[in-house]
């Protein structure tokens, strides 16, 4: 089953399934915004699965919008556009997971040794990548530090994780990253990764039962500037190098989770040395399973705080 989060007017964010190209709200009467407030809602019962999680809250038998009308549609509260189908309390990300973002970590870094001993040890690179105000969605608009002259987009499979740590869900992840700033000290990991703008997820959740063999997922990101392919390249989730299950039962150690939080795996894909994303470059991550997230990069300074933040 595939789960999408769409922006109503004057009704809001509404979680529905996809299916035959529409939309179909769930929970009728009582309507839910996202994946996350759907596992949140349904945890006493403890669904093994989204798919009976929506079973028990009811669907609308009625479409309310075709997904080909909003697919590529930019956020308006006016019309109806897609928002990150998961908007969890905390996304957490995983580093040197794959043996090209090894050598590009080693490259960036004054200390080199440092992403060589994380890639041989038994317990993997985690941090937190971002709060669920911090998450945008498809169509939505990245952040650029003003302060860094180096910056990649990092496609990734994200995990979707209950409470105990299972695996509810698969989407797409863009762990946008300053790498002159993380490479200059590791200190400053946490402002390499974690700024306005930083984080993308979608364009949908994909269900474990519904996605299969998750060791075999086909990523590829696209950077497209002035309407020319500026970078591209393709991965899959069959280069791991860390298993899924080591990354969850560390991030599980000793530290709560709530219901619906993301797990960034790590990327695969690192542009060459000389590329730098720039203001009105689209990078467009996609797989075949999951479906394009798109989205455009502008300052991070141009972007408005949550409400109420300001």
């Amino acid at each position: 089953m595939r789960f999408a989060s769409l922006w109503v007017p004057r009704r809001g964010p509404v979680l529905c399934t996809v299916r035959e190209g529409a939309l179909f709200p769930i929970g009728r009467g009582h309507p839910l915004a996202d994946v996350s407030e759907l596992l949140a809602s349904t945890r006493p019962s403890r669904p093994p699965s989204l798919e009976s999680a929506a079973e028990l809250l009811g669907q609308d038998p009625m479409a309310i919008a075709r997904w080909d009308e909003v697919e590529g549609a930019e956020p308006d509260e006016t019309r109806p556009h897609l928002l990150a189908p998961v908007r969890p309390a905390e996304v957490w990300a995983a580093g040197v997971t794959y043996e090209r973002s090894l050598t590009a970590r080693k490259l960036e870094s004054h200390e080199p040794d440092i992403y060589e001993r994380v890639y041989s040890a038994a317990r993997p690179e985690l941090f937190l990548k971002a709060t669920g105000p911090r998450v945008i969605g498809p169509n939505g608009r990245m952040g650029l530090r003003s302060d860094s002259a180096w910056q990649v987009p990092e496609p990734e499979c994200a995990l979707v994780l209950g409470a105990a740590g299972v695996v509810f869900g698969y989407t797409l992840g863009n762990d946008l990253s300053s790498r002159d700033i993380e490479g200059e000290n590791p200190l400053y990991l946490p402002q390499a990764k974690c700024f306005a703008g930083s984080c993308a997820i979608g364009p949908m959740v994909v269900s474990t039962s519904e996605l299969g063999d998750p060791y075999h997922l086909e990523l590829a990101v696209r950077v497209v500037r002035d309407g020319r392919l500026a970078f591209g390249d393709q991965t899959s989730t069959a280069r791991l190098h860390v298993r899924l299950e080591t990354l969850i039962e560390h991030l599980r150690r000793d530290n709560w989770m709530a219901p619906g939080t993301v797990l960034l795996t790590g990327t695969g894909i690192v542009p060459p040395d000389g590329f730098t994303l720039a203001s009105g470059d689209l990078v467009e991550i996609s797989s075949p399973a999951i479906g394009v997230l798109r989205n455009r990069c502008v300052p991070a300074g141009e972007l408005r705080p949550p409400p109420g933040w300001d």
